[in-house]
Parts: structure tokens; C-alpha cells; sequence
């Protein structure tokens, strides 16, 4: 009878761990040759499977994926576990609809073929977790459109990694614009002063994980990774839409106006194009899929800066990036932003006078509009989700004050993401205003390339 009883047991914790185990969300990791891939496995998921399967052509970029994942691995401080499988060939893209070993797809990777990749994965039943951009010029937003109507039929889930809603000083601007009392409501602005303005510089020459990143070649072809315009451009509208109009859904066919745009290139010589891409063919400056954007002089036009000047629910915006080759000593990535309100302007600079971090600003529009007591009993509130942060004078009204411990770095935040993605994935219950918000954003970056003189 015991004997009945303990086969009984035995069999039950058996068929407990048999239904976790297909249960676990399985990554399949797709062509990762943006590093954006790796940060996805930079920590463990308790709802996530250890072993992932990599799917890529035979190369560097995949290598270099490798590589990063086992530094996760092997660090001394809360290391890693993953297990990566792989499968390298032309053919991988088919290999894995074939084998279809995950059910959630990992895109971080040269973007010309990202959009196929998204619609023809949810078309096959799995999910999706896509590094920006999703699409990179308006054919492939039309082809977007119909892979969230794919995602909903399916019941499947199509999400992209927008890692700048973690940041915390975005975070707090965000927030406090939200207190009547401190910022009154968003100016509709102007083409000339717009409410709202957001602007990056990016470095081409960069660290990750105290690594100097080597890019991948086509990471320099606009027509492999996009342009600035429709690349990183994605995060800032993102945010704009995400800290001027909380939780509304955006309907891009009434709420978003182009007003107008533009682009420009930054100029690579060939030892810089070798220094950040380990380029290395006695022949060739540059790779012959870069011709047409190689100049007499034997530099290369990147069009990786752009700008856009649109409304967006009436309220005009701008959004802006540029990209350097390596920034000066000391400094790194920089972030502008200006949310301008009938009562205060809150804005992060992050500047010389800053030291180059992010800071954040409150601004008065008339002078002692804002009483001292009141700010003070808002940040008493604010404390009981962001505890230690305080303010300070400054030359036109206060600098809040931040504490370490509420400050992560920007390869932290692909973390947050993928935990919100995971929650999604589980508890089915993304927020109504995500899908046509995702997809009014990428409208916006979308048109604005269209209607740039090029």
C-alpha cells in the first residue's frame, strides 16, 4: 500500500514539473546582430526558460551574440545561466519556422527583413519581442498594421522594446506633469516653440558591458538598419506620446500631423568605418553595398540624424537625434527634453553644467507662481513611490534630486521590458492603448521619412 501511495506522489510532482516546464516561455532568438539582442538575456526570468535557441547566418554577428551571452555567463556577480542552441545557415529563418522550438521570437538584428520576420512568425503562432525600429520606411508600417490584426486573431502577442520609459528622470517628468498644481496643462505650442521637445546624441564608437561594441557593417547602410529618422527616432516619439497623453489611445489617421522634416548625414572616414566594425579587407574602404553613399573624397554619408516637427492631438512636438563619431572624454549619449506647461517648464538637460547626467528641471513660467509649501508636500507624496527624492534651488526654480538607488542604467532597462513583456504574455492583459499606440509611432516615423527632401 505504501508502495501505491509513494508511485502515487512520485507520479503527481513528475506531472507538476512536466506541465511548468511546458508552461516556460521558450526565446528563439533570431539573426542577433544588434547587442540589443544580448541585453534581452542580461538576467534570469523565473517564467523563462534556460536553455534559448539562436537561429543566424554564419558570422560575426552571431558570434559576436555568443560571446556577449557567455560574459553574462561567467561574470563573478549574479552570473547567468543561459544555454544557448544553435543553428547557423542561410537557410535559419526557414530552419526555425520548421523546427519551431520557442513560442516567443526575439528580433534585435538588421532591420531590412524585421517586418517579414514579425508576420511570418505570429503567422506560424509564436509571439514576438522586437527591438525598435519594427519597420523602416511606410511600406513596412502598412505591413505592420496587418501583423497586429495577425496577433489578434491568433491571440498572440506583438511587442516592441522601449527601454526610455525606465529612465528615471523621464520617469519624473512624466509624472510631475501630471500635478496640476506644480505644471498646470501642456501648452499646445507652436512650429516655432513647440509643448514638447525631445532630442538625443548617440556616438557610433561606444562601450557595452566595458566592451568596446563593434558594429556590424550593414549597421552603417540606412538600408539595412534604417535612418536616424526611423531608427532611434522611435524612442523619443514614443515618449512623447507616452508622457504627453497617458493611457489614451493615439488614432494615427486623426491625431497625428506631419508638419514637416528632415535628415542629414554624419561623415565616416575609412579608419573610423574600420575602428567601430573591424572591417578588414586590403581591397575595399568600405563594403560595395555602401557605394552609392560613398563620396569623392572617400567618406561615407550615414544618414543617421533626423528631425520631425508634427502635432499630435493639436499639441505641437518635435523630436530630433544626431549622431557622432565618439563623444568627448568623459561623456557619452546625451538626452534633451523640454515639456512646457502653463505653470512650470520640466526639463532634463544633461550638459557640461550637469557633468553630462541627466538632471532634471523645474522652471516656473512666472516668477514665484510655484509656493514652497506646495512643492514641498508634492514631493512628500512623490516619496511614497520614488523614496529619497528630493529638490533643490536653482538659478530659475529647483533641480530635483535623485538618489543612486533610483538610478539604473540603460542596458538595466531591457530587463524592465522583458518583465512587462512577460507579464503581457502570461496574464494576457497588455493595455488597450499600446497596440494603436505602437503603431500611430511608427506612422509618425514612417511619414516623416516619406516627406523628407531627399
Amino acid at each position: 500500500m505504501k508502495n501505491i501511495i509513494f508511485t502515487i506522489v512520485l507520479l503527481s510532482i513528475m506531472s507538476c514539473k512536466t506541465e511548468q516546464q511546458e508552461n516556460k516561455i521558450k526565446l528563439v532568438t533570431i539573426d542577433p546582430g544588434h547587442f540589443h539582442a544580448a541585453l534581452v538575456q542580461k538576467t534570469m526570468y523565473e517564467d523563462v526558460d534556460s536553455t534559448v535557441y539562436v537561429y543566424g547566418p554564419e558570422g560575426n554577428d552571431i558570434q559576436y551574440h555568443l560571446d556577449r551571452i557567455e560574459g553574462f555567463n561567467s561574470r563573478a556577480e549574479d552570473p547567468t545561466r543561459w544555454n544557448q542552441e544553435v543553428y547557423k545557415g542561410t537557410d535559419f529563418f526557414a530552419q526555425m519556422l520548421k523546427e519551431k522550438k520557442g513560442n516567443v521570437v526575439v528580433l534585435s538584428g538588421n532591420n531590412q527583413k524585421k517586418t517579414e520576420y514579425i508576420m511570418a512568425s505570429l503567422q506560424n503562432g509564436l509571439s514576438v519581442l522586437a527591438d525598435k525600429p519594427m519597420v523602416i520606411n511606410y511600406a513596412g508600417f502598412e505591413q505592420l498594421i496587418k501583423a497586429f490584426e495577425t496577433a489578434k486573431d491568433k491571440n498572440l502577442l506583438l511587442y516592441d522594446i522601449m527601454t526610455e520609459r525606465f529612465e528615471i528622470n523621464t520617469m519624473l517628468q512624466k509624472e510631475l506633469s501630471q500635478i496640476p498644481e506644480l505644471f498646470g496643462t501642456l501648452e499646445q505650442g507652436s512650429l516655432e516653440n513647440p509643448a514638447i521637445t525631445k532630442e538625443s546624441v548617440h556616438h557610433l564608437f561606444k562601450y557595452v558591458s566595458g566592451n568596446v561594441l563593434v558594429r556590424p557593417t550593414w549597421f552603417l547602410d540606412t538600408n539595412q538598419q534604417g535612418e536616424g529618422i526611423v531608427d532611434v527616432m522611435t524612442h523619443l516619439v514614443d515618449l512623447v506620446q507616452w508622457e504627453c497623453f497617458p493611457e489614451q489611445i493615439i488614432d494615427y489617421k486623426k491625431d497625428i500631423e506631419i508638419l514637416n522634416a528632415k535628415r542629414w548625414a554624419t561623415n565616416l572616414v575609412a579608419n573610423q568605418f574600420k575602428e567601430i566594425t573591424k572591417w578588414d579587407n586590403p581591397n575595399l574602404l568600405f563594403p560595395e553595398f555602401l557605394n552609392s553613399n560613398v563620396k569623392a573624397d572617400s567618406t561615407l554619408d550615414v544618414f543617421c540624424n533626423g528631425e520631425i516637427n508634427y502635432k499630435i492631438k493639436g499639441v505641437h512636438a518635435k523630436t530630433s537625434v544626431k549622431w557622432d563619431y565618439k563623444a568627448p572624454e568623459g561623456t557619452g549619449d546625451t538626452h534633451y527634453s523640454i515639456m512646457r506647461g502653463t505653470k512650470s517648464n520640466l526639463i532634463i538637460r544633461q550638459g557640461k553644467e550637469e557633468n553630462f547626467q541627466a538632471t532634471l528641471y523645474i522652471e516656473p513660467v512666472i516668477r514665484d507662481g510655484i509656493e514652497e509649501n506646495a512643492l514641498l508636500n508634492i514631493f512628500k507624496t512623490l516619496d511614497k513611490n520614488y523614496p529619497g527624492i528630493s529638490y533643490i534651488k536653482s538659478t530659475n526654480g529647483w533641480i530635483v534630486k535623485i538618489p543612486e538607488s533610483l538610478k539604473e542604467g540603460h542596458e538595466a532597462h531591457f530587463a524592465r521590458v522583458t518583465q512587462n513583456f512577460l507579464s503581457y504574455y502570461k496574464n494576457k492583459n497588455m493595455p488597450s492603448w499600446e497596440i494603436p499606440n505602437m503603431i500611430a509611432k511608427y506612422y509618425t516615423t514612417t511619414k516623416a521619412l516619406e516627406m523628407v527632401d531627399k
